[in-house]
C-alpha cells in the first residue's frame, strides 16, 4: 500500500496559479485515502474524492506535481516521519497526540463519528444500543479509541480498511461500522450499496481534519493553510462538498466550514 500510484491530476478541483510562481513544478508524493468513497477514492488510475480535491489545490498553489500514495490509518505517521509523502490529505483528525510526532493545517472540515448498520436493522440505534454488539472499525483509527471509551462492553472487530468493515457488515459477520460521518455517507450512497445500509445519523465526537505535515516545517504549514483558507474563501469547498458529499443528501455539520488555526496551534479533537 505505500507503493506511488499514479498522477494525482485526474478527478482534482482547480486552483489558483502556483503560490511558488514560475518555474518548474516540483514532483511530490501526496498521501491519501484510497478507499473511503466521497474522501478519497482510486478507481484504475482515477482518483476522487473531497480530500483528493484539496489535496490537488494545495498542489496546484504551492507549485507541485502530486504523485498520490496510499495513506492508511495506522501508517501515516509513519510515512511523514520517514519523509516517504510530503503531506497527508486523508480524513485525518488533528489530536494532541498525533501532535506530538506530526504538525496539521487546518482543520479544514469538522466531522463528527456516526455508525453505519443494515438497512434492515432496527436494534441499533446510537452507542446505547451497542453492548454485546460486534463493532468493526480500522487499526490506528480515533474511531476505534472512541467507541471504545463510550462503550466498554463492545465487541470491536478492527480491520485494516473501511472497505473490508463494510464487506464483513453486509455479510453480517459484524453488525455495525463506526468512523467519520462524511466516510460512512460515501459509503451508503455507492450504487452496490445502495439501499443496503444506512448512517444511524447520531454523531458522538468532533473530527477536526486536517493536513499532515512533517514535524517542525513551519514554512510548509504556512503555505498550506493558506492555500486551505484560499480553498474555502474562493467557494471550491463548498463545490467539493456539494460534489463528492452532496449526493448522498449529507449535510456538513456546525462549524462548517471551520477556521484554519495559526502553524503550531492547530486545535485537538475531542474524543
Amino acid at each position: 500500500g505505500l507503493a506511488a500510484c499514479g498522477s494525482g491530476t485526474p478527478g482534482g478541483s482547480s486552483g489558483g496559479g502556483g503560490a511558488t510562481g514560475g518555474g518548474a513544478a516540483e514532483a511530490v508524493k501526496v498521501g491519501i485515502k484510497f478507499d473511503q468513497p466521497g474522501m478519497g477514492l482510486k478507481e484504475g488510475s482515477t482518483y476522487s474524492g473531497f480530500d483528493v480535491d484539496l489535496a490537488n489545490y494545495i498542489a496546484k498553489e504551492l507549485n507541485y506535481t502530486p504523485t498520490f500514495v496510499e495513506a492508511v490509518s495506522s501508517q501515516r505517521e509513519t510515512l511523514l516521519k520517514t519523509g516517504q509523502v510530503k503531506y497527508i490529505v486523508g480524513t485525518y483528525s488533528i489530536t494532541d497526540a498525533r501532535k506530538k510526532d506530526v504538525d496539521f493545517a487546518g482543520p479544514y472540515f469538522i466531522a463528527g463519528q456516526d455508525l453505519l448498520i443494515r438497512a434492515d436493522d432496527t436494534s441499533i440505534t446510537g452507542t446505547d444500543s451497542l453492548a454485546g454488539k460486534k463493532l468493526c472499525s480500522v487499526k490506528g483509527s480515533t474511531s476505534a479509541v472512541n467507541v471504545q471509551k463510550k462503550v466498554p462492553g463492545v465487541n470491536l472487530q478492527e480491520y485494516n480498511t473501511y472497505t473490508l468493515c463494510v464487506d464483513a457488515l453486509k455479510a453480517k459477520n459484524v453488525d455495525a461500522l463506526t468512523t467519520d460521518n462524511t466516510i460512512l455517507a460515501g459509503y451508503a450512497a455507492q450504487p452496490a450499496n445502495k439501499g443496503q445500509l444506512k448512517v444511524v445519523g447520531q454523531t458522538f465526537s468532533t473530527e477536526n481534519y486536517g493536513v499532515g505535515l512533517p514535524k517542525g516545517d513551519t514554512a510548509l504549514c504556512q503555505k498550506v493553510t493558506d492555500a486551505i483558507n484560499k480553498w474555502i474563501s474562493s467557494g471550491e469547498w463548498q463545490k467539493a462538498v456539494d460534489k463528492n458529499l452532496g449526493p448522498s443528501g449529507f449535510k456538513p455539520g456546525a462549524g462548517n466550514p471551520p477556521k484554519p488555526a495559526a502553524c503550531g496551534a492547530s486545535s485537538g479533537a475531542t474524543g
